[in-house]
């Protein structure tokens, strides 16, 4: 039963080590395996981003004017491979995939896409925002041999880790803080399945479960109910719908478009009180509908952040500034009052949790 097997057919058959233990052996299997297909599909994604980056540099090297020459491209290349293939092909997208080329020309050493090390492409994603060429080369390298997750090495670039390193007289003590801070972002088991650059490489659709509980998905399916239902002009949009910024992935609750007030609603639910960085990151969402969706004759966007908390269930309207006389004057008209919103929110949570008495008493 001792007996060690090996099989060298492939990396996972490889790694495959037999043992007395029938359960370590199949975890091992699988955690090997998802480990390899994780790696294996960010190779192939890079080599992908790199070579498009790669040809849209041609591309512009070949017009007159090569900085708006260059921006026609992508906006051309975006509208038409976006209409093909779906998501993943943004301006920002292609873009971040012309800056890898630029700033990583010779990550690979041919165009079979050999090269020595290789991150995954998330981890040069956000290696293309640091503008210091020594710096980045730095983060890459230290990402590379200490196996950084995408989240450690995003929370060292935005700490300043590398300059703080620089000018420390106690290295060790810095780098012990960093490990500390960045412990629990360094063994995430279901990064593969989480990731929405990965979902979306592989044309499948990002799993929200991963971003709601059992009582928030109840409290957004109702209140999805509930705002059709008053009736007040509310079109459906999406459901935890995707947004990616530089630097992290968002899921806006729901998105509804108001064809009377001819604008978009966002709607985030919070568990918790509402902070000012619950504001701030619906702010953010507003003004990128405001740039990305908004038709030309659309009113601005307006967002609602609710929250759950126990003792005081509230909502509040977002709204850009300069924007606050429409608010005002037309769109308190066909919105939902806080006081309503705020009891649809305790109704839910009330049948929730009686619900879940029951199943627990039925168990």
């Amino acid at each position: 039963m001792n007996e060690i097997q090996k099989f060298e057919n492939t990396d996972i058959m490889g790694k495959y080590q037999k043992s007395d233990n029938i359960l370590n052996d199949i975890q091992n299997i699988i955690d090997v395996s998802q480990k390899e297909a994780y790696r294996a599909v960010n190779t192939i994604l890079s080599q992908r981003n790199w070579l498009i980056g790669c040809r849209i540099a041609e591309e512009e090297f070949e017009g007159e004017n090569r900085a708006e020459y260059g921006a026609n491209i992508i906006k051309k290349l975006s509208k038409e491979l976006t209409a093909k293939y779906g998501k993943g092909f943004t301006k920002t997208n292609l873009y971040s995939f012309y800056t890898f080329y630029k700033y990583f020309p010779e990550i690979f050493h041919t165009l079979c896409g050999k090269s020595e090390k290789l991150l995954s492409w998330s981890h040069y994603r956000t290696l293309i925002q640091v503008k210091d060429s020594v710096a980045r080369n730095w983060y890459e390298k230290e990402a590379y041999e200490q196996t950084w997750s995408v989240r450690t090495l995003q929370r060292n670039i935005d700490t300043q880790y590398y300059y703080r390193l620089l000018q420390s007289q106690n290295k060790d003590a810095v780098e012990h803080e960093m490990q500390e801070k960045t412990y629990n972002y360094q063994d995430d088991k279901l990064e593969f399945i989480k990731n929405p650059v990965i979902a979306e490489f592989l044309g499948l659709s990002t799993n929200p479960d991963f971003t709601e509980t059992q009582l928030e998905k109840s409290i957004i399916s109702n209140m999805q109910k509930f705002l059709m239902e008053l009736g007040k002009g509310y079109a459906f949009v999406a459901r935890q719908q995707h947004i990616r910024t530089e630097k992290e992935d968002y899921y806006i609750d729901l998105v509804f478009y108001n064809y009377i007030l001819k604008c978009f609603v966002l709607i985030d639910l919070k568990v918790g009180k509402i902070t000012h960085q619950d504001v701030g990151q619906m702010d953010m969402y507003i003004r990128m509908y405001d740039e990305l969706k908004k038709s030309f004759d659309d009113n601005p966007t307006l967002g609602i952040v609710m929250s759950t908390e126990t003792d005081e269930d509230i909502a509040r309207y977002s709204i850009l500034h300069g924007n606050e006389q429409l608010f005002s004057t037309k769109y308190k008209l066909y919105l939902p009052t806080e006081e309503e919103l705020r009891e649809e929110i305790e109704t839910q949570k009330a049948l929730f949790y009686l619900q879940q008495k029951e199943q627990e008493e039925n168990s």
